[in-house]
This record gives C-alpha cells, sequence and structure tokens, in this order.
C-alpha cells in the first residue's frame, strides 16, 4: 500500500500549505517551506508572480533552502513575518534572515540579512522578481538605472532572447488606469531576464549581472543584505483583495482548432529490452514514434540502433532519430548510412545535433541532408537544440534547409516545487508562440519533455555522480506520482492548443518512463514504485491516444494555476480531460457541454466521469487494463454544465459529451 503522500506527489513528505496575507488593497501567498512570496495581487490583477532568494552554485545550480523559525504577525491589512534559512550543500553554507512586511497602503519590504558561514564559489546570492506574462508582457514601463537615468520601454511580447533591462534600481507598470507599482530593488545592481526561454512564465529581475565574470569565491564570514520594495502610487483602489475561493469554472470553445499533435516516449536510458507486458501496454497509447539518440563518433550506436529498431516494430512505431555528429561528419554519415541500409529502420524525422554546438547550424543540415535524404524522401530533416529554447531563440535555425525545427524542454531549471512547475505550463505556450515568428508555418516539435534536466548545458565543471543512496539528478521522484500526471496533461493541453506538431516524452520504462520496471525501483527507498506497474501519467497518455488523429478544443480555465483541462475530438465524439494542480480538493464547473453548441440552455445530456485519484491510483497502477476496462460513473448535463468535486491532484476525464463539433 502507498501512502497518500506518496501517491499525490511521490514522496511521505508533507507538503506546507500556502499562507494568506493581506496588505492593504493587496491579496499575497507566502509559501513557508521555500520562504517565497507569491501571485501579489490587487483585485483579479497580478502585480507581481513572486519574490525569493536564491543562492546559485558555480554550475547555476540552486541550493534548496531550509526554513525555520517562521515568526508572522497577521492583521486583516497588514502583517510582519521573519524565518531563517539556512542553505547547505556540499561545500556552500550560507545563512540568511527573511524579514517580510506589508501595510495598510500596499507597500510590502522584503530583506535578507545573510552571511557564510563557508568559504565557497557562487555565480549569484539574492534576490528575484517575478513579474507575469499575462499582464505585463507587451506592456509599457518605466525603468530606474543605477546612475539615476530613467528608460520608458515595454516587457517584450515575444520571448527576448537577450536581457530586456539593466542596470536596474526600480521598475514601474501600470497595473489599473491612475495606479502603478514600482519594485526597487537595494543591496546589488540588478537585470531582468525573459524567463519564458526556460518555460518560465515571469519575467525575471535578478541581482549580479551576467556581464561580470563568475563564479565567484564567497569567503567565510561575507556579509550580504538585501532587499526588495513594492509600493503603490497614484490613485489605490481601496479593499481590492478577493478571498481565495477553492471554485474554478473551465468552459469549452466551440470550434476545433489544431490537430492533436504526434506524441511519442524516448528510449529507456536503461539497457534493459521490454518485456512481453511492457509492450503490450505500450502498444495500447497508441504511440506516434519512438526518440532514440544516436552519436555517431561512438561505436556503441550500432548497439543501440538494433535494440531501437526491436522496440519500434514491436510497438508499431517509426523512430524520432537523434543524430549527434563531430567534426568528422561526413566519414560518421556515409557508415552510418550503409547501417541504414542494412538494418533499414522506420524514420519519421532526423534530428540533427553537432556535439560543439548548442543550436544546429546551416553546413550540418545540408551535409546531413546529403546522406539521408536518399535513404528516406519521407522523413523530415531538422535543426534545434538538445537544450533549452534560449538556445534556439539566440541562434536562430536556418529555416530554408529545414523540414522540421525542434527543442526540449523540462519546467525545473529555476525552481522546483509544484507550484512552480505548474507555473510553466502557460510558459510552453509562449514558446510555440514566439518560435512561430522566426520559423514560419515549418512543423515545430518539443523533444524531449522531462521533468527534470537530462544535462546542464551551462555547466562549468562537470556534475558530480551521486552519492551512494542517491538518485540521479535527472531523476524526480513525482514521476510516478498524481501530480507527474496532472503536469503532464497540462503539459499536453497548452502545446496541443498552440498547434505543435509533435511531442516527445519521458521515456517508455524505468524511473524516468511512463511505468516502473518489472524488476521494479533501483532505489526503493527514495523512489517507491511498485514493480511491474504504470505510473499515473501512464493513463494521461492512453487517454489522449485514444483519440490520434482528431483535434484539439480549447478550453478557458478561470483559475488555470489550480485546474485545468485539454478537450480532443474524433469522429464526432469528444473527450475532456481535467487535472486538479493542488493539494486541496476543489469544486469545478464545466460550461458548454452540450451536443449542440448553439443551444445550451435546454439540454439534459448524459455523461460518463471517471477520477483517477487517490481512491484508485494503486490500482489503475498495478491493474491498468482492468481500470480502463472498468465502467465509468453516469452523470447528467443540466444546461450544458456540470459540477464536479475533484480531489487533490486528481485527473478526471469526461466522455460523450458531444456528438458533433461545430
Amino acid at each position: 500500500m502507498l501512502s497518500k503522500n506518496v501517491l499525490y506527489h511521490g514522496s511521505e513528505d508533507p507538503t506546507q500549505e500556502p499562507i494568506e496575507l493581506h496588505a492593504g488593497p493587496l491579496l499575497i501567498i507566502f509559501e513557508p517551506g521555500e520562504g517565497f512570496l507569491r501571485y501579489i495581487r490587487m483585485g483579479n490583477k497580478e502585480i507581481l508572480r513572486g519574490i525569493y532568494a536564491a543562492v546559485r552554485d558555480r554550475n547555476w545550480g540552486t541550493i534548496p533552502p531550509k526554513v525555520s523559525n517562521l515568526k508572522i504577525e497577521n492583521t486583516e491589512d497588514a502583517f510582519h513575518l521573519t524565518f531563517d534559512v539556512d542553505c547547505r550543500e556540499d561545500r556552500i553554507d550560507f545563512f540568511w534572515n527573511g524579514t517580510i512586511t506589508g501595510d495598510k497602503n500596499g507597500t510590502v519590504t522584503f530583506t535578507m540579512n545573510g552571511v557564510a558561514r563557508s568559504t565557497f564559489l557562487r555565480n549569484r546570492i539574492g534576490f528575484c522578481v517575478l513579474h507575469p506574462i499575462r499582464e505585463c508582457a507587451g506592456q509599457p514601463c518605466i525603468v530606474e538605472k543605477v546612475d539615476g537615468t530613467v528608460e520608458h520601454g515595454v516587457f517584450p511580447y515575444y520571448i527576448s532572447p537577450h536581457q530586456p533591462f539593466m542596470n536596474m534600481r526600480a521598475i514601474s507598470h501600470e497595473v489599473v488606469p491612475g495606479c502603478s507599482a514600482e519594485v526597487r530593488f537595494e543591496g546589488e545592481v540588478f537585470e531582468m531576464e525573459d524567463q519564458r526561454n526556460w518555460t518560465d512564465a515571469s519575467f525575471k529581475t535578478y541581482c549580479t549581472p551576467l556581464e561580470l565574470p563568475f563564479p565567484v569565491e564567497i569567503k567565510e564570514g561575507t556579509t550580504i543584505t538585501q532587499s526588495v520594495t513594492l509600493t503603490l502610487k497614484g490613485e489605490v483602489p481601496v479593499e481590492t483583495y478577493k478571498v481565495s475561493s477553492p471554485d474554478v469554472a473551465l468552459t469549452i470553445g466551440d470550434t476545433q482548432s489544431s490537430p492533436i499533435p504526434h506524441i511519442g516516449l524516448g528510449m529507456g536510458s536503461h539497457a534493459a529490452l521490454l518485456s512481453r507486458k511492457e509492450r503490450e501496454r505500450l502498444k495500447a497509447l497508441n504511440l506516434a514514434h519512438l526518440r532514440v539518440d544516436w552519436n555517431l563518433s561512438e561505436l556503441s550506436y550500432k548497439d543501440i540502433l538494433s535494440r531501437a529498431i526491436v522496440e519500434a516494430d514491436a510497438l508499431g512505431v517509426s523512430l524520432e532519430a537523434a543524430l549527434f555528429l563531430t567534426d568528422a561528419a561526413e566519414d560518421e554519415l556515409r557508415a552510418f548510412v550503409k547501417e541504414l541500409q542494412r538494418v533499414k529502420p522506420r524514420i519519421s524525422s532526423w534530428l540533427i545535433f553537432h556535439i560543439a554546438e548548442k543550436s544546429t547550424t546551416e553546413q550540418w543540415i545540408r551535409l546531413a541532408r546529403r546522406y539521408l535524404a536518399n535513404y528516406d524522401s519521407e522523413a523530415k530533416i531538422g535543426a534545434g537544440t538538445n537544450a533549452y529554447f534560449t538556445e534556439l531563440n539566440r541562434d536562430r535555425p536556418p529555416v530554408e534547409a529545414l523540414d522540421i525545427v525542434f527543442y526540449s524542454l523540462n519546467p525545473q531549471v529555476h525552481a522546483f516545487d509544484n507550484a512552480s512547475l505548474v507555473e510553466t505550463l502557460e510558459g510552453q505556450a509562449e514558446t510555440v508562440k514566439s518560435a512561430r515568428q522566426f520559423i514560419g508555418d515549418l512543423p515545430l516539435a518539443v523533444t524531449p519533455i522531462t521533468l527534470k534536466p537530462r544535462f546542464n548545458p551551462n555547466a562549468t565543471i562537470p556534475e558530480p555522480e551521486p552519492n551512494s543512496g542517491e538518485m540521479p539528478s535527472q531523476v524526480d521522484v513525482r514521476q510516478m506520482s498524481l501530480f507527474g500526471a496532472a503536469w503532464t496533461l497540462g503539459s499536453l493541453k497548452y502545446l496541443s492548443e498552440s498547434g505543435i506538431h509533435s511531442v516527445t516524452y519521458y521515456e517508455t520504462t524505468g524511473w524516468r518512463g511512463v511505468m516502473e520496471t518489472e524488476q521494479g525501483s533501483l532505489l526503493p527507498e527514495r523512489f517507491p514504485s511498485l514493480p511491474g506497474s504504470v505510473f499515473p501519467l501512464y493513463h494521461v497518455f492512453a487517454d489522449v491516444g485514444a483519440f490520434a488523429g482528431g483535434f484539439v478544443v480549447p478550453i478557458n480555465s478561470s483559475a488555470p494555476l489550480l485546474v485545468d483541462g485539454l478537450a480532443i475530438c474524433k469522429d464526432g465524439k469528444m473527450r475532456v480531460i481535467l487535472a486538479n494542480f493542488t493539494s486541496q480538493r476543489r469544486q469545478v464547473t464545466i460550461h458548454n457541454l452540450s451536443t449542440d453548441s448553439r443551444d445550451v440552455t435546454s439540454l439534459h445530456a448524459n455523461i460518463q466521469v471517471r477520477y483517477l485519484d487517490e481512491t484508485n491510483a494503486e490500482t489503475a497502477m498495478l491493474s491498468p487494463e482492468e481500470f480502463r476496462e472498468h465502467p465509468s460513473e453516469p452523470m447528467e448535463t443540466f444546461g450544458g454544465s456540470v459540477k464536479l468535486d475533484i480531489l487533490p491532484y486528481a485527473v478526471v476525464r469526461i466522455d460523450d459529451i458531444r456528438t458533433q463539433i461545430h
């Protein structure tokens, strides 16, 4: 039996509930486990997505904060809180005390007083301030520079490849007509980056300009003091904060938008072949392809090629083939094509990389096309990056030479808590929108999508091997959890609605896959999966895969950080899949569930509802076939709407909603 917390997020550790604070007209959320101010709002306007302090090591890794000694004085319109934070990892030992105050005028001040308790190398220590994308992208702002000059600028609409603003002392933008929000920084020089490059849905203003050398040695005993102050200026509304509500409304659109993308998985990074049961369960997902990576300078690629062909044939899919070339690319490709002709794999697309480039340049594409086009003229040949969207954004692909463009993503470049991961879902759609401005109508693939980074493209030294008993850095225990399923559903929603051509997620089996191996977890005390089970996210892929070849219908959520959904249709049938991203039970109303969207006032249609939650997740993991064959719960809509009670981190499937899409 798995505990409720393990089912929720893969770990026995309980989640700490956020604390609601008020400062005059502002509503603010404080995350006690992270020392993080979130979602500073005035009415329905989000002013700041967050304020937090971070310690970044010489490889840009963030040292997890351990918060203690929290003390809160909280009234109806003001608050004062203090807490201690320890940041310890390897040679790094940094302590800081945080003080946050909010007054009845809406002024919020966050101060950190820190001291190094060891000598270590750092790339950055200090505050980060996040401006939200929805409210700020494309909107004007005023930046006060360190030298006292003032710059009138605009938050970028499309994702900026470089810093929009530098040498900052303060920044302000209008929240509502006549009222602006100013953020002022003390203790360091700040600049801004567009975090959508890494799928964070925010503009981040951070300290220590990147033009300065790094890493920097911090001597034991060094003190660091910084502060951030948010001030409302102009005509400040009175009592505009709204108490948080658990209720969420979702509205289904009236028209289909884009085709459901081709969905694939990565081949398992372990060496074991798929068992018969694993093959059958993967076939049930109705996948389009299997991604395999080949470094053509290494002879081992031939063994990987053989295994990939066996697995792809068993699943009835083609291969998404990632080729990594060196400066000896012509010799490598010549030998590779001979091997292709011998074994004859079915290829859907070629992802061309050079090991010394973060984004593939034209010479390697043209060389690859010369050798690969004759093997299969239907297979797409593409360029892009094996790292983050930012690399593609900074070094634009040679579109005239391409059939497809690609990049990878994961939600944990900057932050690691559940709420931060959910925020990145909207950021995934932003990468697609921005890519379209420089690739035009070329097919766009996101491959692979993983919960954690597969490698660090910005490391200054090799990453250390995990200590005994520790999981590899690429593994996230939430892979096996309900939260992992909810996040996956959200990712599919935003990328599908954006019109992406194809997506590749995770791996087939193992702790980075959609199911556990029959042998079970390599570290069951850290990754407590059930041997031979599927993970909850398996059922998300199965539910979407049943509609492969169909179309996406947009869904709008009144609170997309709490609950969101994906609607898909095929052959006159529709399926809606919802996910609760939170640890709270949610009341959700779904509108426009009619068989005829022109008349939703008198319809009383029957629907089928299936819940995947804490009450049945273990059965769904151990006996996925039985779970999927079990009858769903019948319900009736009223006036084209239905209200559901959704447990924490649950995924809900709703079927037989419409017979016709208009």
